[in-house]
């Protein structure tokens, strides 16, 4: 291990935000970007006109909807760390796409919306970072509306997820009646402003110390009695922010803000910066033990937990996302996948949102693109020795499948091809009957077929249909034995099939039918879940 690997990585910072739909994760991100100079100005979701496109949804549906729907990555230096951000979608549909994507993560920020709390999306994708322990820091925005009492947020978090909030800043007011937070270290307060028109660049917020005469111009007698009262009765009332805590998963440090006023957003980003893990260990078999592979090992390795394809519609390109687990990966090098097929990586890319440029240099922690032509699918693990693997990452049985067809026929090998490549992305899943030619679509939601004809019809130039087919339910299929499987293949033709890497599938007319031919073949297991080892 050289100074310099163990300097870059001590630098990097990589981490997810999760959040329930329309909790403002989006617009936080565009401002992360704009605090660390990425942009020179944040598309808020909601805007009209040019100011709508933001950096990080650059899918026309996103642009036009006001929601994510795929994991974008976004590379940025803030002081002296370099900040890697992965912006997950928010909306339930795409919960796959959120739950590869935090593979890649070292910690998490969670927006909670001031006024609602913990929502259903936020709890399923927290107890996502559980599994895995990956520490998360919390963003209470919206304050500049009306809020929920600071205190029951805490406690709902406390409760809910069962993790100690610890207070970094505390709010005075919300809504017209908020005037900003205080820092619990050291008493001085931000004062929050509205942008004004003729604002540019990243807004700046006075901090006044609290004892000082000045904070009479901006708080009142009883609003200074009150933050004061609020503020004891919370450092009193929960724990002080313990580092080990928080980074082993028990403990989240709570700050507040308004993300679509550019405010708290640079004081989450200093938290980042200070509280946030380096590049942690990622579990793995090296030449088939297991072990852990340290950020600082010498040896490049990563794995791929995304494939974006037509992020650049002239080109037709596919770009495999990977997240370097270890090493400094240098451009130009060879690197070899865990079944053995070598890759040179001749134009790795860093983003932003959109945007890209070739890279000469990255270390551990950071996420490089590596454009293909279908050599690497998602989970696929990468290193110069070709002997490590990393745990698998899983596909999870689609709740809504239906039947692929395209209006014109002279199209239909077309189709295939443009839904196998969408599958590889993780847009969708893809299924295969042994009889016929029909091609099933499976998803989590809906709303993944509506992206699907979008981009169907903007990147492939096909107008495809959506019914409903003879299947409501799919689950993979395994046995001990190679006959006791054929037996099962024989005795039920018509319900088999293969998914898009050629696993055997059982496709089922509803849930009564799998329980049924489970109960009916012991010796079959049926998974709703299904591990790509890596």
């Amino acid at each position: 291990m050289s100074a310099e690997l163990a300097r870059e990585v001590k630098r990097r910072r990589t981490f997810a935000i999760i959040s329930h739909p329309d909790a403002g994760k989006t617009t936080l991100t565009e401002n992360l970007l704009l605090m660390g100079g990425a942009i020179r100005a944040a598309g808020a979701v909601r805007a009209r006109g040019e100011q709508r496109r933001t950096r990080s949804d650059w899918m026309k549906i996103e642009r036009e909807r006001g929601i994510s729907v795929s994991a974008s990555v976004m590379t940025f230096e803030h002081d002296d760390c370099i900040i890697n951000l992965l912006d997950t979608p928010g909306h339930e549909d795409f919960s796959e796409d959120t739950y590869r994507t935090l593979t890649a993560a070292d910690s998490a920020v969670m927006v909670l919306d001031a006024a609602k709390g913990i929502e259903p999306q936020t709890l399923k994708l927290f107890e996502v970072c559980r599994l895995r322990d990956i520490p998360i820091l919390t963003f209470i925005n919206k304050m500049d509306r009306e809020a929920q009492d600071p205190m029951e947020l805490l406690d709902e978090v406390a409760s809910k997820l069962a993790l100690d909030p610890a207070p970094i800043f505390w709010p005075q007011g919300s809504g017209n009646r908020f005037r900003g937070m205080v820092d619990l270290r050291n008493d001085r307060f931000t004062v929050f402003r509205r942008p004004q028109v003729g604002d540019t660049g990243p807004l700046v917020h006075d901090e006044i110390d609290l004892a000082s005469n000045a904070i009479a111009e901006v708080l009142s007698q009883a609003e200074m009695d009150e933050l004061r009262g609020s503020a004891e009765l919370v450092q009193g009332g929960y724990p002080a922010f313990d580092l080990e805590s928080y980074r082993e998963g028990h403990m989240t440090p709570v700050f507040f803000g308004s993300a679509l006023r550019q405010f708290g957003v640079r004081e989450l980003l200093d938290g980042l910066r200070d509280y946030a893990p380096s590049p942690r260990d990622q579990k793995a078999m090296d030449k088939g033990v297991e072990t852990q592979v340290q950020a600082d090992r010498d040896e490049v390795t990563g794995f791929v937990f995304k494939i974006q394809a037509n992020m650049d519609p002239a080109h037709r390109d596919r770009v495999a996302m990977v997240r370097l687990a270890s090493g400094k990966f240098q451009r130009g090098m060879r690197l070899k996948t865990g079944s053995g097929k070598q890759i040179g990586v001749h134009a790795p890319l860093m983003f932003v949102g959109q945007d890209r440029e070739i890279t000469d240099e990255a270390w551990a922690g950071d996420v490089i693109g590596v454009p293909n032509h279908g050599v690497l699918r998602v989970g696929d693990s990468l290193s110069e020795t070709g002997q490590v693997k990393f745990a698998g990452i899983p596909n999870f049985a689609p709740e809504i499948l239906r039947r692929a067809s395209v209006k014109d026929p002279l199209k239909a090998k077309h189709l295939k091809k443009a839904l196998e490549s969408l599958a590889e992305e993780g847009v969708t899943q893809l299924f295969r009957p042994h009889f016929g030619s029909d091609l099933i679509v499976g998803a989590v939601g809906p709303l993944q077929f509506d992206v699907l004809v979008e981009r169907l019809a903007a990147e492939y130039g096909l107008q495809v249909v959506f019914e409903a087919c003879a299947f409501n339910g799919v689950r993979w299929i395994a046995a001990d034995s190679a006959a006791d499987l054929e037996q099962f293949a024989d005795r039920n033709r018509a319900g088999m099939g293969t998914d898009l890497d050629g696993a055997e599938v059982f496709l089922a007319k509803n849930a009564w039918e799998i329980g049924y031919v489970a109960e009916k073949f012991p010796k079959i297991r049926f998974t709703n879940v299904r591990e790509r080892m890596i």
